[in-house]
């Protein structure tokens, strides 16, 4: 086999020179997203070492840290994805990636505990098997910005349990509860019984959660529900509804709140208890989803993009809706 061709010699590195060389190694694939990614990555992090003056014992305590978030991880606990979640960037990289026009639904973080095994129910049934949570009716719609209802959309939905705690942190778990798939209707609506969230700690038994007691930060989460919407020839929607007057509301753990994300509880009344199935006093959640098509979202993606490379001096241009180095 031929040996690869080396853009020049790489001796005698020191502080000074090590990271032009490594950039200048590491960015012959051909792709030019792949290059621009780790020369930005390999600047940064060499940066960070230098203006940080990093130790060796830092060092190594860092990728200690990183080994036991891949060893804490499994198929139902994402510790990488926690990590991202307490750090903010989760929710950075989906604001940038899914952009919302005035008068859609903001998105939300996905968190560690989203699952593929969520069971397709149809509308009206109950999504969870807690006997001992507070029932709560849930009504809502999806639509487009212009309000025209939108059906036949796959709505993934999930929650603790009255506990505080998914289905998948609990131990001798024999399948899917507090989640299911529910499709939208001909007029954009969909409808489920629950329970009421509740407020809850996000995992502290992990390095994410060590992390967290190093940092004097608490790791409570406010009440919420999950929702992913997906259609094809729409932009993926990931987003999750907080229950109003939560104590954790302004200082969640994972900063996912949004003020029109925040719903009040309201009660069933004797028609809509007697419409839906449900007892008259039961909670009731209701909600208007509104979705963008992927054609406004790959727009608005684009727009900010090219005004955020501007306002930072870089020469740029977009591929596929990413930026690369513009060279020509």
């Amino acid at each position: 086999m031929a040996q690869p061709t080396l853009p020049g010699p790489l001796l005698d590195l020191t502080t000074d020179n090590i990271t032009p060389n490594v950039v200048r190694i590491s960015t012959q694939s051909g792709n030019a997203r792949v290059n621009y990614l780790v020369e930005r990555l390999i600047t940064h992090l060499h940066d960070f070492a230098r203006g940080t003056r990093l130790s060796t014992t830092e060092w190594m305590a860092a990728l200690d840290f990183l080994v036991r978030c891949g060893q804490t991880s499994s198929d139902v606990r994402h510790e990488f994805i926690l990590l991202s979640d307490v750090l903010a960037l989760s929710l950075l990289v989906d604001s940038i990636n899914h952009p919302k026009p005035p008068a859609s639904t903001e998105g939300s973080n996905l968190g560690p505990f989203h699952t593929h095994d969520a069971p397709t129910i149809d509308s009206g049934s109950s999504m969870t098997s807690d006997p001992n949570g507070e029932p709560l009716l849930v009504l809502c719609t999806v639509s487009d910005t212009a309000g025209n209802p939108v059906s036949d959309v796959k709505v993934d939905i999930w929650e603790t349990d009255s506990s505080g705690q998914y289905d998948v942190q609990h131990d001798h778990r024999e399948g899917p509860r507090e989640r299911c798939i529910i499709v939208s209707d001909a007029k954009g609506k969909f409808w489920f019984k629950a329970v009421r969230p509740v407020s809850y700690a996000i995992p502290e038994d992990g390095p994410v959660g060590q992390l967290l007691k190093l940092l004097k930060r608490h790791c409570w989460r406010p009440a919420h529900m999950h929702f992913m919407f997906e259609k094809d020839g729409w932009d993926h929607l990931t987003t999750a509804l907080y229950m109003c007057g939560d104590p954790y509301e302004t200082s969640d753990a994972v900063f996912a709140v949004k003020r029109s994300l925040i719903v009040d509880l309201e009660k069933v009344d004797a028609a809509t208890a007697a419409k839906y199935g449900v007892k008259e006093g039961t909670l009731l959640l209701k909600h208007d989803f509104v979705l963008v098509t992927q054609k406004e979202a790959d727009e608005l993606r684009d727009r900010n993009a090219i005004q955020a490379l501007r306002e930072l001096g870089l020469s740029m241009k977009l591929v596929d809706h990413l930026p690369v180095p513009d060279l020509d």
